[in-house]
């Protein structure tokens, strides 16, 4: 009888370690306009590392660091904030129409718990309509070994607000060129979209990357993911392809990131680091793929309530008296 509470201690405990596991973060953060101006304020910098440090992966947009010293700032103050992590970034190209404004699409991560195993441009070569981004997307594919999905492409996207219905159908077909060119359905699009108010002017039902089943839209069409306390607009987003993607999104975990609150800004201070708030979400660690449902179709989060309960009950010191004897 000893040796049954023993496994049965064991076997709660290592579900409890499993479940305790933290999970990952994807984000992704419209710096507005993130440069040499930002880098020398160092409460603005000290705000963006804790923002950007909570992040497995952190999309920034906006990054307009002409002479690149901006980011290698921000990433040295990441590494000397979080000792215990590693951070490295991958960045595209400058991309706009023209030379007196342009952006980068830069991917932050902890080289700890993500790798790059592949990255390219995006060719902006829709047939039909050439040119269609003002910023077109620059494709990664992330290695992420603890998480229940293990491997996965992120598709960044900041669109120009006057074509937000446009590039968002074009997205929608550089999404499909990822699918064949690297064989994967397990695919995330996430960043600035311009997705509400007065900008998502076309109807919804006629923009594929709504309508589209296999695509999950995760940051809720009410989530005012602006800083100003006079607009209240979803414009940030992050979308993901196909039911084993959506599958290893941790529950009700999209959202955004209110850091203003967070860190008891003023407004006034909030704008001087974005306008936008960080949208995120998190992923599975990988346990949840190993662990068994031992309740049938129950979500993880009512299956770790359930073992909980009957932990308690196991180890009460009533219940491992009376087996003991």
């Amino acid at each position: 009888m000893k040796s049954f509470i023993c496994l049965v201690i064991f076997f709660f405990a290592g579900l409890g370690h499993a479940y305790g596991a933290s999970h990952f973060r994807i984000c992704a953060f419209n710096l507005h306009s993130f440069g040499e101006a930002k880098a020398k304020k160092s409460s603005v910098m000290r705000t963006l590392t804790q923002i950007i440090a909570r992040c497995d992966v952190t999309l920034l947009q906006e990054v307009r660091d002409r002479k690149e010293r901006a980011l290698s700032e921000l990433l040295e103050r990441l590494n000397r904030f979080q000792a215990e992590h590693r951070y490295q970034a991958v960045a595209s190209q400058r991309l706009g129409r023209s030379d007196s404004y342009q952006e980068q699409y830069v991917f932050v991560y902890r080289a700890d718990t993500a790798t790059v195993t592949g990255h390219y441009q995006s060719p902006d070569n829709r047939p039909g309509d050439v040119d269609a981004f003002a910023r077109e997307p620059f494709v990664v594919r992330f290695r992420a070994p603890k998480t229940a999905i293990k491997e996965f492409v992120l598709i960044p996207q900041h669109t120009a607000p006057a074509n937000t219905s446009k590039e968002l159908d074009a997205l929608y077909d550089v999404l499909q060129d990822v699918r064949k060119m690297w064989k994967t359905e397990d695919v995330m699009l996430l960043g600035d979209f311009n997705a509400d108010c007065a900008y998502a002017k076309r109807k919804r039902e006629k923009l594929q990357l709504i309508t589209d089943k296999n695509l999950h839209w995760l940051i809720a069409d009410e989530t005012d993911t602006t800083v100003r306390a006079s607009t209240s607009c979803s414009y940030d987003r992050i979308v993901v392809h196909g039911q084993r993607f959506a599958s290893a999104v941790v529950p009700s975990s999209a959202k955004a990131f209110n850091f203003q609150m967070e860190y008891g800004l003023t407004e006034e201070q909030a704008l001087e680091v974005s306008d936008h708030y960080p949208v995120e979400v998190l992923l599975k660690n990988g346990a949840h793929k190993l662990l068994p449902s031992f309740f049938g179709d129950l979500s993880r989060e009512t299956e770790q309530k359930m073992f909980k309960s009957f932990s308690c009950f196991f180890l009460s010191p009533l219940v491992v008296q009376t087996l003991t004897w």
